[in-house]
């Protein structure tokens, strides 16, 4: 999949982004206990993909967690090494990754998914899923849905929203089970569901 939109789309408006995320970024207190509760304490390294400004990054390395930020946008990537001293960040896509198979204890994909085109989700989670050492955790937060899976204009470049049920389908298909699920929506943006599943590898 050619990820190159997304990346100038990105980089195009990366400044404001990383204000954004530091000057207001604080994690929903359900979402926050959600992924501490499934990628802490795991014995084996941990990649965020699709880290962003690197604050998931550094929320689970705080919490002792091996983890390393990925990311597709040089700014965001420079960003975080800058200012997130401890784990560490690398340039890459979810979708080329230069990681051994079966090598990872737990993957973050929180909205790093919601660009991909819904043919090519099944691509991408069985690659995470190849990734996973067995009993590996996948944390993925997406869009929900009520009205089955849905494109729109996000802010940054078109996304998609999926039912809960839906991607838990996908992710079962590539060989990971659910585990846990979150459902929640802010009052800031009562128009926006917001899902995350945690899933394990078989």
């Amino acid at each position: 999949m050619d990820l190159q939109p997304v990346r100038d789309a990105y980089s195009s408006r990366s400044g404001q982004y990383i204000d954004l995320v530091d000057e207001d970024w604080q994690a929903d207190d359900d979402a926050a206990v959600f992924v501490r509760r499934h990628l802490t304490g795991l014995a084996g390294p941990v990649l965020d993909l699709g880290c962003g400004p690197g604050q998931w990054t550094a929320y689970l390395h705080a919490l002792g967690a091996d983890v390393t930020g990925v990311d597709l946008v040089p700014e965001f990537v420079a960003h975080a090494r800058a200012t997130r001293p401890g784990p560490q960040f690398r340039l890459g896509s979810m979708t080329e990754l230069d990681v051994p198979e079966r090598s990872l204890a737990g993957i973050l994909a929180w909205y790093s998914t919601i660009h991909l085109p819904p043919p090519e989700l099944d691509r991408v989670l069985t690659g995470f899923r190849g990734l996973l050492a067995p009993g590996g955790i996948l944390v993925a937060g997406f869009f929900d849905s009520a009205d089955g899976v849905s494109d729109f204009d996000h802010a940054v470049i078109t996304a998609y929203r999926w039912p809960v049920d839906v991607f838990a389908q996908h992710l079962a298909a590539a060989g990971l089970v659910e585990v846990q699920r979150l459902q929640w929506q802010v009052a800031q943006r009562p128009d926006r569901r917001y899902a995350a599943i945690a899933a394990r590898a078989c």
